[in-house]
């Protein structure tokens, strides 16, 4: 062994990656891992990088998309501060899809798709190389829970970085702020003629004005809150912006890469891993922050596929048991009229979780990545009383009460479950209507365009699961358009697919069993009635007896063959109620 290789003291963060590299004070192990450091020096490595903790750095990254096209120089600056801090860090890349750009067409099928193959490849990487620490950046929205589901499926050492939330954008004529939310609901209202194209083009070129995730409410930023609320992330970098206006990194956010890292090493010199701190309480905390801000149903199946992975046991009858507890407070898009960038202004989601915090909603003693609990992460914060906002209210006189966000409802069209979103809306009534029934997301966006839908119909679309469609698309396109259209309040929406965190209205996702398998809802026909009662949690197909038992015989599934990725996952996915995990 060379004198220089005999002299070196390998850094105590360095645990796992001696497997790779080698130990100097094994002999044996060190000259049988000669080819490996052959093959590192070829890519930049130094003598004094083997003593060094191997750091994997995950980064989704792709030019294509706002959410995660900043992702790049993101990484460097987390290279950059792991080097200074006595680290060597490998990059490791994960597909990205954006749902705002695949939205309504194939490439949706590959959404969710991505969440597991995002795990899978981070997993991958951080097995084959050894990692003793990981820092995951996370984005477009099912990156956010794809690359905290391996650190908690391996009980890695690490923690997560939100990439930040888009600002809102602005156009002459509008006066309101705009986003996702917004260009999609104008594709509905230009197609029954309430706009024109010119005024559709303006906020096309206008509502997405730079980088970072879909402002409101929606998707990423539920769970970038999620996972905060987990504490899996550093407090308030869950809301912060992405970019300043003129589309370049905000100082926050470089904060943001240095502080994590910062915390990455504490975690390593403690030894504190993941399921340290994704604890059952935990979860329990999470369910609260979506259900207080009024977040996506998406966080359902990403939450519940998390718990999988950290092999706690959360089931899908625990959002209802917690979200019964919470208030809506959080006054943010799609149901409020506020953005997450306005969150940020008056303090992020700390001021949320105080709020909770205060009413005993929260688990204060749960462990988070910066050492402390949740009570002491928010002993600084300011309480809402004292702040002149209403971006967030307060628990006393909230936006809508406890109930009136996602309900889990079952019935006859749903045995095993489905979502309903209400977003603080209240049905005062059952909703009652005739169904009309497409196989498929496109027919039913054309129906609601060419004026075929109308007030009093159940919209039913169905073979959109997770192994119908494959890969359980969200159903934006025909529900922005019914807002649009000028029918979110006279027409409901039932759908095995998905729904965007940009969707309201009367909309029920995620029935389970799928049409695929053969479940209720591929035996609806048109003109059925259908009833919804939100007070009851029930979702019932009304027919005479015998019916669907006869329609069951006749039932031959439409759903066409799959080559390629779409195979392999149709065979192996799961159920939606127990978040459409693959095994």
């Amino acid at each position: 062994m060379a004198a220089s290789m005999k002299q070196m003291v390998l850094s105590q963060h360095k645990v796992r990656s001696r497997d790779i590299t080698g130990d100097p004070a094994d002999h044996a192990q060190w000259v049988k891992r000669s080819a490996a450091r052959a093959h590192m020096r070829g890519a930049g490595f130094k003598d004094e990088d083997f003593a060094k903790p191997l750091i994997a750095v995950v980064v989704p990254y792709s030019n294509i998309l706002p959410c995660n096209n900043h992702f790049r120089e993101l990484g460097e600056l987390v290279m950059d501060e792991i080097e200074k801090r006595g680290g060597r860090g490998f990059l490791c890349g994960t597909p990205v899809v954006s749902d705002g750009e695949t939205m309504g067409f194939r490439g949706m099928k590959y959404s969710l798709i991505s969440r597991d193959w995002v795990a899978d490849c981070v997993e991958i990487m951080c097995e084959a190389y050894a990692a003793d620490g990981v820092l995951s950046l996370g984005g477009c929205d099912k990156t956010v829970p794809g690359v905290v589901m391996p650190m908690a499926r391996l009980d890695s050492i690490g923690l997560s970085l939100y990439g930040g939330t888009i600002l809102p954008g602005a156009t002459a004529g509008i006066s309101q702020k705009l986003d996702a939310q917004v260009i999609m609901e104008a594709i509905g209202s230009y197609g029954v003629g309430l706009i024109d194209i010119e005024e559709l083009h303006r906020i096309e070129c206008s509502a997405i004005p730079g980088s970072g995730s879909c402002g409101g409410m929606f998707t990423a930023n539920t769970m970038a809150s999620v996972i905060e609320a987990l504490g899996m992330a550093l407090p308030g970098t869950s809301s912060r912006a992405a970019v300043t206006p003129s589309n370049s990194l905000t100082e926050q956010k470089k904060s943001d890469c240095r502080l994590t890292v910062q915390h990455l090493f504490s975690l390593m010199e403690s030894q504190t891993s993941t399921r340290d701190i994704m604890t059952k309480k935990a979860f329990e905390n999470a369910v609260t922050v979506m259900y207080a801000l009024g977040g996506s149903t998406n966080g359902v199946i990403h939450l519940l596929a998390l718990a999988q992975e950290t092999e706690i046991n959360l089931t899908i009858e625990d959002f209802n048991r917690i979200g019964d507890q919470v208030p809506l407070i959080g006054n943010l898009r799609p149901h409020g009229k506020y953005h997450m960038a306005d969150l940020a202004e008056i303090g992020g989601l700390p001021v949320v979780m105080k709020e909770l915090l205060r009413a005993g909603l929260l688990h204060g003693e749960c462990c988070t990545v910066t050492g402390q609990t949740v009570e002491q992460n928010l002993q600084s914060t300011p309480l809402l009383s004292e702040l002149q906002q209403d971006v967030v209210l307060s628990l006393d006189a909230p936006l809508s009460a406890a109930g009136n966000h996602i309900t889990i409802i079952r019935g006859s069209l749903a045995p095993d479950s489905a979502l309903l979103k209400l977003s603080g809306k209240q049905l005062q009534k059952p909703f009652q209507g005739k169904a009309i029934v497409f196989d498929g997301e496109g027919p039913a966006y054309e129906a609601v365009v060419g004026g075929k839908v109308k007030p009093g119909h159940v919209m039913v679309i169905r073979y959109e699961g997770p192994k119908g469609s494959p890969g359980m698309p969200e159903m934006l396109s025909p529900s922005a358009a019914l807002i649009g259209a000028g029918l979110g309040d006279g027409v409901a929406l039932v759908t095995d697919g998905r729904f965007s965190g940009a969707t309201h209205g009367i909309m029920i996702g995620h029935v389970s069993p799928e049409a695929f398998v053969g479940g209720p809802i591929a035996l609806v026909q048109d003109e059925d009635t259908v009833v919804i009662d939100s007070q009851s949690r029930t979702l019932d197909i009304v027919v005479e007896p015998g019916v669907l038992e006869k329609r069951r015989r006749d039932w031959v599934c439409p759903c066409p063959p799959v080559r390629g990725l779409l195979r392999k996952y149709r065979r192996a996915v799961g159920s939606a109620h127990h978040g459409a995990v693959v095994k």
